[in-house]
């Protein structure tokens, strides 16, 4: 049986990493399926993802680490090696609009996200009943006590094993620590083309500088407020005969395609962090 893998480098850019990596892999029988390269010219760091397959009968998948291992650590390589076989389970969190969520929902329903969702949080009852059409547990979080409130969060995600958090519209902001602790694992949507129009009422800043132009931003989330590294975006025209609560319906369309697309750069490893930047391989 064929072991697909995924492997995705950051480190120094020198001549021949390429050929480096690629007569590694040959060396241990395994065969490159599709490839990835970045050279950041600014930064001298050099970005690679590829997607490795083996069908050796003795093929080890913890050896072949161990190995490269020596290799990277020899050429100062940021790296990881996931097995495709190994599904992320994925929290949704959200507020009163249910666009994103259900967007989301349907996608992961008809196998478009390789994922698992063991849970959905709101703090709003009325997403519940999305979360049983497609039963999955649902969590009610009050919100009245927002210190208690993000701690019955973690300890929900603690419980349920988490490795990704996606913010589909959930409009309350996440504390520090929760920042720090889930870094380049929470994924918001932003109701904007950031980093035009951060923070409250996005589409009203809009509306009030007469701009010909509205979009959405999925984007890893930091201590800084709607600032974290930028994974995906999505722009669609307006006119000016387009007031707020046009912009606010067009502008769900370009929500749901960022996210979307978001999510599944993300899934499949094809996202890399840098500084304050990301390197998609799309």
């Amino acid at each position: 049986m064929s072991v697909q893998i995924r492997l995705l480098i950051d480190c120094p850019d020198k001549v021949g990493l390429v050929a480096l990596v690629s007569e590694f892999l040959a060396k241990h029988d395994v065969s490159i399926i599709e490839a990835s390269h970045h050279t950041d010219s600014r930064l001298n760091r050099f970005f690679m993802r590829h997607e490795i397959s083996s069908e050796a009968s003795d093929f080890n998948e913890h050896a072949l680490a161990d190995e490269f291992a020596i290799l990277a650590e020899e050429h100062a390589m940021n790296w990881s090696l996931v097995n495709n076989t190994s599904k992320q389970r994925m929290a949704l969190l959200a507020s009163h609009e249910s666009h994103c969520l259900v967007d989301v929902l349907h996608r992961w329903h008809t196998g478009e996200f390789d994922c698992e969702i063991p849970c959905i949080i709101s703090n709003h009852r009325q997403m519940q009943k999305y979360a049983d059409w497609y039963q999955i547990p649902f969590h009610y979080v009050d919100f009245t006590d927002k210190q208690l409130a993000f701690a019955n969060i973690d300890e929900l995600l603690d419980q349920y094993q988490i490795d990704v958090v996606v913010l589909a519209r959930f409009m309350q902001i996440i504390p520090d620590d929760m920042c720090v602790k889930w870094a380049g694992k929470m994924l918001n949507i932003h109701h904007s083309f950031l980093p035009s129009f951060a923070g409250a009422k996005p589409y009203q800043q809009a509306y009030d500088r007469g701009v010909k132009l509205i979009g959405a931003t999925c984007h890893y989330v930091t201590k800084d407020l709607d600032e974290g590294p930028i994974i995906e975006q999505e722009v669609m025209r307006i006119s000016h005969s387009d007031d707020v609560n046009d912009m606010v319906r067009k502008g769900k369309r370009c929500e749901v395609m960022a996210l979307a697309s978001g999510i599944r750069y993300h899934l499949e490893h094809r996202v890399v962090i840098c500084e304050h930047k990301t390197v998609v391989f799309d």
